[in-house]
This record gives C-alpha cells, structure tokens and sequence, in this order.
C-alpha cells in the first residue's frame, strides 16, 4: 500500500513558550496524522486515542497550574462542564452567562477564573474553539466557507474571515488552499 507523506509544520517555540504548549503542538500533530493514515484503521485507531489522552491531559493541567501564581482558577469538574457546554453547543449562541449558571459563579469571578485556567477570556477561547472547528471543516469538506462559517457558530462568511485571520495570520481560504497544495489528499477525508 502506497503511503502519501505531508509535511506538517510543528510550531518552532517547542519549549521555548508556556509549559503545556507542547502538548497543544503534538494534539495538532497527531490530528494531522489522523488524517493522513484515513485507510490505515488501525493507526488511526491508535493515534486518535494518543489525542484523546493528551487533550484530558492538557485540560487537567490548565486546572492544576503548573505554578501557583495567584491566578483564580476552575475547579476540574467545572473545566470539564464548561468545556462539555462549549463543545455541544458551539455552533450556537454561547452566552458568559449560561456557563456561569452551569458553574454556580458570578460572571466577574467565572470571568477572572477561566482566564486563570485557560489563559484567554471566554469570548476569546470560544472564537478559537470555533476558528480550529472551520479549520477542521475546511481541510475535511469541500463546503462552501460561508457553509463552514454557520456550521461553526459564525454570523456569516466575514464574520469568520475576521477572527481566521486574527488567529492564524491568514484568510480561510488562502489557509486553505495552502494546506490542500501540501498535502492533496485532505481534501478526500471523511467528517
């Protein structure tokens, strides 16, 4: 069986950047790799369970903190209803006041809290959870990028394009086309 091999590109910063960031590089490398193995079912197996176990790690370790700095931070069980509640409803309107409600916490304290655990505002961690899902969609699907921007909570194509480019440096679809000429083949992966 012949084998097509992509370049990935890891972040140069391995090390160099916050202590969990590395783990956040090898989720995203190792997704890559789901996605080249696509008829290998058992190494696709196998690194999709490699993710699964790295991403609880770096949601366990957001909560503990690697260094007590202060920072008020999430309990683990309201990191993982919060993250749940993200997950589920991402496409749809997310309200800073419905996760408060899931977690029992005004919104100035869930507020301070979740930037201590995650290290950006709820708005902010919402926009990129919605930035990686479109990513996500545009390599797996031939949707429309107007299609990918409601699929993922976005009001409308611009409105994507607007926070793709603040988080990644490019347009959606320059992104796009950029990561379908280094590797073909992603194009034809199943959602």
């Amino acid at each position: 069986m012949q084998t097509q091999v992509c370049e990935t590109q890891a972040s140069p910063k391995i090390g160099q950047s916050r202590s969990g960031d590395w783990m956040h590089d090898v989720v995203a490398l190792l997704d890559a790799a789901i996605g080249h193995l696509h008829q290998e079912h058992a190494a696709h197996g196998a690194i999709l369970e490699a993710a699964s176990v790295l991403r609880r790690q770096v949601d366990q370790q957001a909560v503990e903190g690697a260094a007590d700095d202060g920072k008020e931070r999430l309990l683990a069980w309201q990191v993982r209803k919060v993250l749940d509640y993200i997950d589920r409803q991402i496409a749809g309107r997310l309200l800073v006041a419905d996760l408060c409600a899931l977690v029992g916490r005004s919104e100035a304290h869930f507020s301070r809290s979740f930037r201590g655990t995650f290290g950006y505002s709820p708005h902010a961690f919402v926009i990129r959870r919605r930035v990686g899902l479109a990513a996500k969609y545009m390599l797996q699907t031939d949707m429309s990028l107007s299609d990918v921007a409601l699929e993922c909570g976005f009001v409308d194509q611009a409105h994507l394009c607007k926070h793709f480019r603040v988080v990644t440096g490019e347009t959606p679809a320059a992104w796009r086309r950029a990561k379908r000429a280094v590797c073909p083949s992603f194009a034809a992966f199943p959602v």
